[in-house]
């Protein structure tokens, strides 16, 4: 699909909150173009994006983490005096932090967090990345893909803007920082199309002359060991290909109100096997 009406400027924002960011429906951003593809599809992506879930506590300790490091984010709540959810009194308090888009934290979680941020301000490489007053945290970038008329959208954790190089760098809390653990990380959650898809962004909104894309992971299990990579360029090329694949599904969809799901449109009945890699040790095992 190509844009018919004259594609939008650019906009840098650093005035939207996390909540107003997220709830934007005129553009897409990396984790939606991701979630397109498979094992996602255009129908679970549409129902997930109009039906937005309620706070997962799964995710409050990464956010968290993100405020204590970057100095922006969710406000914390700590919930003094109980070390778990199971009286009504922890659980009512919680859940009013939630209600009031903030993160709430047993106090245990609380040390956890602030270990955590320790361990990223004290690591030799991750620290100087996220040192305080040298970059910009959360700003919002928009721009428009030329090749579909799609209005995108990324928020880099962290920006540092230096002479003739933009550094944009994203925090991830893990369960494993190994790099082998981080190596799959990539993979299962297509990290390669966020790093291609933020690179392609600041480009578009700010324009600098180089720009470079850095992963910082961290372990959420003491002593908090930190991981930072750059990606391969061919892993990013392949991240950029997939982007573009997800960019075409989604102006499809939208330009014809369709969101299919993983089959799409058939008249008989498609086959499947076994993931490929089983079908051959078997058939080598059984059938040689």
């Amino acid at each position: 699909m190509t844009a018919a009406v004259e594609v939008e400027a650019p906009v840098v924002r650093d005035d939207l909150t996390a909540e107003q960011y997220h709830a934007d429906r005129t553009s897409i951003s990396s984790s939606g173009l991701r979630a397109l593809l498979n094992p996602g599809c255009p129908a679970q992506f549409k129902y997930d994006r109009d039906h937005p879930q309620p706070p997962k506590r799964e995710f409050d300790l990464g956010n968290a983490v993100h405020t204590a490091v970057l100095g922006e984010g969710h406000d914390i709540v700590e919930i003094v005096g109980f070390s778990d959810y199971k009286k009504l009194e922890p659980r009512a308090l919680r859940d009013e932090a939630y209600a009031e888009g903030k993160v709430p934290l047993l106090p245990k979680e609380k040390q956890q967090v602030d270990a955590m941020a320790k361990a990223v301000r004290e690591h030799p490489l991750a620290g100087p990345l996220f040192a305080p007053g040298s970059g910009i945290a959360e700003r919002s970038l928009y721009w428009t893909d030329p090749a579909t008329g799609v209005r995108c959208r990324v928020r880099p954790d962290w920006l540092k803007q230096l002479p003739g190089m933009t550094l944009a760098v994203d925090l991830k809390t893990t369960k494993d920082a190994n790099p082998e653990a981080v190596s799959r990380a990539i993979r299962d959650y297509s990290y390669h199309q966020q790093d291609a898809f933020y690179t392609d962004g600041i480009w578009a909104a700010l324009q600098p002359e180089d720009v470079r894309f850095i992963f910082v992971f961290i372990s959420k299990t003491a002593p908090y060991l930190i991981t930072v990579r750059e990606l391969t360029d061919q892993d990013r090329d392949i991240g950029r290909a997939r982007n573009e694949r997800a960019l075409r599904i989604y102006a499809d969809c939208v330009a014809n109100d369709h969101w299919p799901d993983w089959t799409g449109p058939v008249t008989e009945i498609p086959q499947i096997g076994m993931p490929t890699w089983d079908t051959i040790r078997q058939a080598e095992e059984y059938l040689g």
